[in-house]
């Protein structure tokens, strides 16, 4: 988001007006994209607790074993339930009938709510590094050079990371995020953006 801001902004003939009104526009954008992540974050959180609330309350219900069993196993990673027996999956229907009642639909957690905190810290800070030479060099080419510079690393090491979470080659998955990232850009560019 702050690339596009950075990116229409003219060097040529970028002054101080410019310069400021291009940090104010990628502040705000930030801020604005921050608060909507960390919501669609808490509604997603939401979600995910209602459907296990919703697969709970089916299952305290249940009097088909079979039917228990299928819901059980819909509820579990694919692996870990082609590795259940069906006397383990009955255990648990029976340890699942003996809870307390659960609650009748979801509510937020703390947890949450620090989840939700976290994606709006990390989307709004995200941009100080990027719009940070901006603000302490005058010339406003070389502080756009070093703007994208900064950009090109920080994709890279988001691809770098996400490759070491996933499994994949962290420096494939680095250049392949950074290429990602420039072709995202140069779209958003050329549509307006």
């Amino acid at each position: 988001m702050v690339l596009t801001f950075t990116g229409s902004l003219s060097v040529a003939e970028a002054g101080d007006r410019e310069v400021r009104t291009m940090l104010i526009g990628a502040l705000g954008c930030n801020l604005a994209w921050g608060i909507i992540d960390a919501v669609l974050y808490l509604m997603g959180c939401l979600a995910e607790r209602a459907g296990g609330l919703r697969v709970l309350h089916a299952l305290r219900k249940a009097d088909d074993p079979r039917r228990a069993v299928r819901m059980i196993a819909d509820a579990l990673p694919p692996m870990v339930a082609s590795v259940m027996e069906p006397h383990e999956f009955e255990a648990i229907h029976q340890r699942l009938k003996s809870l307390p009642q659960p609650p009748d639909r979801a509510l937020l957690r703390r947890g949450d709510w620090l989840g939700g905190l976290a994606v709006f810290l990390l989307v709004f800070l995200s941009t100080f590094p990027v719009v940070t030479p901006f603000l302490f060099m005058e010339n406003a080419l070389l502080a756009l050079r070093v703007s994208n510079g900064i950009a090109i690393v920080m994709l890279f090491m988001t691809g770098y990371a996400f490759g070491r979470l996933t499994g994949h080659r962290p420096w494939l998955t680095g250049i392949a995020m950074l290429l990602l990232g420039i072709g995202l850009v140069a779209i958003a560019i050329a549509l307006g953006g």
